[in-house]
């Protein structure tokens, strides 16, 4: 059998997947097709069910309900891994607002944590998640939102944190910060979507037993990333939630789930909350 598996070019991604795309471990009769594309493809991907199985982030998870569901392993979740706000001057928080802001997608996380440190904050631009920087730089927006390897780069290139917003979220709520998860239609056979979920378990406890190995794999899907911020990017991201959710990583994505329609945001079809996840 045959299966499309969406994920990112990120070194959190190609560090989990590494093992199972490339058969370093037995797929057990399933194959898979990697896709590999920005998160914001995927999300757009994943409310019209495009992928089999699909990396997204949580408020295209929220979105596409009907069509998926999260998968116990694979999940990036933590403490102190969430998306930043920055400027390329000191700006001060009370200013927030009434600025241009860049974002690296409307059904990111990211997007979803600025609606819930700043609700009254409109004027945003979707781009590319590695353009926000140079947007900022540049004078395009005023703000950005920035993800993944640009929480490592951003001060060297002389940019300013005007606030964390992963802190926020976790001053506010005591708990984790959801950032992304691995999702499987919820059509396909039970039987297979629970050898999938132990097939990507298999592939990152593989990873974390080689690592500090870093694999060409991962190597050539992280462009001009320096191997020093290559593994502080999978050192912050890829933990213990990664490899099985456990009840507190289904609570924070659970309260997550609540949040998302307490700030009115899109997505109208609603489970239970047990509902969200492979049982």
């Amino acid at each position: 059998m045959k299966l499309t598996l969406g994920f990112s070019p990120c070194p959190n991604d190609t560090f989990i997947f590494d093992a199972l795309i490339n058969k370093k471990i037995d797929t057990e009769g399933l194959e898979f097709d990697a896709v590999l594309e920005d998160v914001e493809t995927l999300n757009e991907w994943a409310l019209q069910g495009k992928l089999d199985i699909t990396k997204l982030s949580f408020p295209a998870f929220f979105q596409s309900l009907d069509k998926y569901v999260l998968l116990n392993s694979g999940s990036a979740l933590g403490k102190g891994v969430g998306p930043l706000l920055i400027s390329e001057n000191e700006q001060e928080i009370s200013n927030v607002e009434l600025s241009s802001i860049a974002i690296p997608g409307l059904n990111t996380t990211a997007n979803m944590l600025l609606g819930f440190a700043f609700p009254y904050a409109r004027n945003k631009k979707p781009m590319l998640f590695s353009e926000i920087e140079d947007a900022v730089l540049a004078g395009k927006t005023d703000l950005g939102v920035i993800i993944h390897e640009n929480r490592f780069t951003y001060q060297q290139k002389g940019l300013h944190k005007v606030m964390d917003l992963g802190e926020y979220w976790e001053s506010k709520m005591k708990m984790p910060i959801p950032l992304g998860g691995i999702a499987v239609k919820r059509n396909i056979d039970a039987a297979i979507q629970e050898k999938i979920d132990s097939l990507i378990r298999k592939s990152l406890e593989y990873a974390f037993t080689n690592y500090p190995l870093i694999t060409d794999y991962v190597k050539q899907h992280s462009q001009t990333m320096s191997e020093d911020v290559l593994r502080q990017h999978i050192e912050l991201y890829v933990n213990n939630y990664s490899i099985d959710l456990g009840v507190e990583g289904k609570n924070a994505i659970s309260v997550l789930y609540k949040t998302f329609h307490q700030l009115n945001l899109s997505g109208n079809y609603r489970l239970s909350e047990r509902e969200l996840f492979l049982s």
